[in-house]
């Protein structure tokens, strides 16, 4: 099984991130949207064994890797925020 673990890691930050914001839509295409937005500019982090993602979890508790997923997730979530994509 080849597996992104930053999609995982995006998955888990993203709803506590757009609590903080009250204005923003949540519909799925907006959702999905700041996620991929997030994911095309954040170094992937792909693994293959149980060992690799033990690795993946281990770089995640890093100062610099959470300020990057945060940096890059409220970028996203601004972007999409000023265009959103979906019907009104």
């Amino acid at each position: 099984m080849l597996k992104n673990y930053m999609e995982d890691t995006v998955d888990a930050f993203l709803p506590h991130l757009i609590a903080k914001y009250s204005d923003i839509c949540t519909c799925d295409r907006c959702v999905e949207d700041i996620k991929a937005i997030a994911l095309n500019s954040l170094k992937p982090a792909y693994y293959v064994t149980h060992e690799g993602l033990l690795y993946s979890k281990i770089d995640e508790m890093t100062t610099q890797y959470k300020a990057d997923l945060i940096s890059e997730l409220t970028r996203a979530i601004e972007i999409v925020s000023q265009n959103p994509r979906h019907k009104q």
